[in-house]
């Protein structure tokens, strides 16, 4: 219940056994036409299941390519962006002259990401030698990115003789699950069409195989490229990340070398598909395989309900936090079966609530400010001494300035007898160290209370 499930079943695992006995270097089409191929095939079944635009089928210009996690899957597409909008800048120059505009160009790029975004932004942008900037998000906004914000950060940056040339959009971010004004940015790309834009859906794109969640799929025919993480919340081992672009042949240009050994006449024919083309590494593993597996034992029915059983476990959570509103308070609204919730202050006797009436009477004109800082304290005792004890474990985020606790049910194994002992814990260690406080009518030093 602590991080975004890692599932583990039985297809799964069946698919690496056998995938694991080929040991085929699957890097181009004539070491493995079959490997290549279901892999293209399965793809094209998932972006399907997921109702992506047709725009990343492999019927046309685009496709999917199996990566083997979601920050492989970032670098790559923003290296593509990169050769993608150098070449198109200098496409005009040549020889020295060449070489001299796209250095100085390059050294303008800069990629951008919401704040609430993951650190594989980040990261990406240090190995393709880029800048960086967050754009940020509000409270107000449940912490999505909008397009004015978007439009704001782009704005800032070409006054800083900055070139924006990549984002990364979210369907699901880390910190709480949070979608991005996908309509919003996609009328501010209008204006800025140069920019390659990512959706980073690793974990919550899975819940696309759901109707109820495919009205997120129709503005993805704006975005450049997208990926979901299968080993996540759709019952496949680690690793199966599938990305999808609109255009392969960015990929390629951009990450194609050929040397004469890898040479030969079908991929010479350009009518077969070469995946080391479309990654960093050259070597490759059969991944489709364990994917054909899973797919063909659940199927698309599976999906929806095991998608569907793990949100309702997810509002039942949501829903036992919200029964004790005298302990917890809910940060974001629950999405994707994530709850992000903090530890309230008590009020009335004790410590806080005497210093609380200080602050009323002048002696501290924030008071929200402050009860924020002693809620960030409280959540973050209670959260340390639930993992110290190890009944259960969970993780934590810092969300706008507020420390706050997460809580995700959507692991295979998952039930609500877990889900109900779990809350009962995090109760009982709540009132637990509220009480200590109340009772020493004593500060926390360092956010820890002394046994």
């Amino acid at each position: 219940m602590a991080f975004f499930p890692a599932s583990s079943t039985y297809p799964g695992m069946l698919g690496e056994l056998y995938s694991s006995a080929f040991t085929a270097a699957a890097f181009n089409w004539l070491c493995s036409p079959a490997i290549t191929e279901l892999e293209t095939i399965v793809l094209d079944w998932l972006a399907k299941i997921l109702a992506l635009p047709e725009c990343f089928l492999s019927s046309g210009e685009g496709g999917g390519v199996i990566q083997g996690s979601a920050s492989e899957a970032t670098v790559t597409v923003m290296v593509a962006a990169r050769d993608r909008y150098l070449r198109n800048a200098t496409k005009d120059r040549e020889g020295e002259e060449k070489d001299k505009i796209t250095g100085e160009l390059r050294a303008k790029l800069v990629a951008l990401g919401s704040e609430m975004s993951h650190s594989s932004a980040q990261k990406a942008a240090l190995i393709a030698g880029v800048k960086y900037r967050d754009v940020p998000t509000k409270k107000e906004d449940n912490f999505r990115m909008m397009g004015d914000a978007f439009r704001q950060t782009l704005e800032q940056c070409k006054r800083e003789g900055l070139i924006p040339f990549w984002l990364m959009a979210n369907l699901g971010t880390t910190a709480t699950c949070a979608v991005d004004d996908f309509e919003g940015i996609a009328k501010t790309l209008k204006d800025y069409p140069e920019v390659w834009t990512h959706v980073d859906a690793a974990y919550a794109g899975a819940a696309l195989v759901c109707e109820e969640y495919q009205h997120y799929s129709k503005h993805l025919a704006a975005f450049d490229s997208f990926d979901v993480n299968m080993h996540k919340w759709l019952l496949t081992n680690f690793d199966a990340s599938c990305l999808y672009v609109q255009h392969r042949r960015h990929l390629t240009s951009a990450l194609s070398i050929t040397p004469s050994y890898l040479r030969n006449p079908f991929s010479d024919s350009g009518l077969v598909t070469d995946y080391r083309d479309w990654q960093i590494p050259l070597g490759r593993r059969f991944r489709a395989l364990k994917i054909w597996f899973v797919m063909r034992t659940y199927g698309v029915e599976g999906f929806k309900t095991h998608i569907r059983s793990t949100i309702i476990l997810g509002e039942l959570f949501h829903s036992l936090v919200l029964s004790r509103p005298d302990l917890f308070r809910v940060l974001t609204p629950p999405a994707f079966a994530l709850t992000v919730f903090t530890v309230v202050p008590r009020r009335g006797d004790g410590m806080v609530g005497q210093k609380t009436k200080e602050y009323r009477n002048g002696f501290m004109a924030d008071v929200g400010k402050k009860n924020d800082m002693e809620s960030n304290s409280l959540t973050k005792v209670v959260y340390e001494l639930i993992n110290e004890r190890g009944e259960i474990f969970l993780t934590s985020s810092v969300i706008g300035g507020t420390y706050a606790i997460r809580v995700v049910s959507a692991n295979p194994k998952a039930e609500e007898k877990y889900v109900r002992s779990a809350f009962e814990i995090i109760v009982r260690t709540a009132e637990e160290v509220l009480s200590r406080q109340a009772g020493n009518g004593e500060k926390m030093a360092n956010g820890v209370v002394e046994d």
